[in-house]
C-alpha cells in the first residue's frame, strides 16, 4: 500500500515545496556554471525501478575528457564542481526527477548502467523500489563503506520499507543539513563495483 501509493504522494508533496525552496540556490549555481564553463547540466542513463533505465540530472562537475586524451576523472573535476560534490549540491536537480517520477525522494542510489550485468540475483532485488536522492546507505557511510556493506542496506532498505522508515532516513538527512555535517561521501571518484567479491552480498 505505502510503496504503491503513499510513497508516491509524500514524494509530490515534499519535492514540489523543495524545488520552490531552493529555487534561488538552483538558479544561482546553474548561472554560475553557465558563466565559467558553459555547460550547466549533465545528464545520465541509470538504472531506475525494475532495472528501466531513466535520465538522472546533476549539474555538471567534470570537464568533458578531450578527444584522445588519457586523463583522470579526478583531474578533470573543477573548482566548483569539489564542492558541489562536497555539499551534495550537485544532486539538487534530481528533485525534478523525483517530480517526474522516475526517482523517489528516500531510496537505493542509482548506480552506473554497467553494473547491471555484475549484480547477482539477490543484489538485483535493490531495483525493486525507485532509487532515491538519499538513502539508508548514504546516512550509514555512503561512498566511504565497502560495496557489500553498501549494497547490503541497499537490500535492506527494500525490505523494511515503510513510511515510518522513510521518515527516519529524511529526518536523519535534514539534520545533517541543518548542522553543516552534509553526507560522508568519500572520495570524489568512488571505486566502481566489480562484482566479484561483493558477491557475497546476502
Amino acid at each position: 500500500m505505502y510503496s504503491q501509493f503513499l510513497k508516491r504522494i509524500m514524494d509530490l508533496s515534499l519535492s514540489i515545496p523543495l524545488i520552490a525552496f531552493t529555487l534561488p540556490v538552483f538558479l544561482s549555481i546553474a548561472i554560475f556554471l553557465f558563466i565559467t564553463q558553459k555547460k550547466v547540466f549533465f545528464f545520465q542513463k541509470r538504472p531506475g525501478l525494475n532495472g528501466k533505465l531513466f535520465t538522472v540530472f546533476k549539474f555538471k562537475t567534470m570537464k568533458d575528457s578531450p578527444e584522445g586524451g588519457q586523463i583522470s576523472e579526478e583531474k578533470r573535476i573543477t573548482a566548483a564542481g569539489k564542492f558541489l560534490r562536497k555539499t551534495n549540491l550537485d544532486e539538487l536537480p534530481q528533485l525534478f526527477n523525483v517530480l517526474l517520477g522516475s526517482m523517489s525522494l528516500v531510496g537505493p542510489r542509482p548506480f552506473l548502467t554497467e553494473y547491471l550485468t555484475l549484480y547477482n540475483e539477490v543484489q538485483k532485488k535493490r531495483h525493486l523500489v525507485k532509487p532515491g536522492i538519499t538513502g539508508w546507505a548514504q546516512i550509514n557511510g555512503g561512498n566511504n563503506i565497502p560495496w557489500n556493506k553498501k549494497l547490503n542496506f541497499d537490500l535492506e532498505y527494500t525490505r523494511k520499507l515503510s513510511l515510518g522508515f522513510d521518515i527516519k532516513i529524511l529526518i536523519i538527512t535534514l539534520f545533517r543539513i541543518l548542522t553543516l555535517r552534509g553526507f560522508d561521501t568519500g572520495n570524489f571518484i568512488p571505486q566502481k563495483f566489480t562484482g566479484v567479491l561483493e558477491n557475497r552480498v546476502k
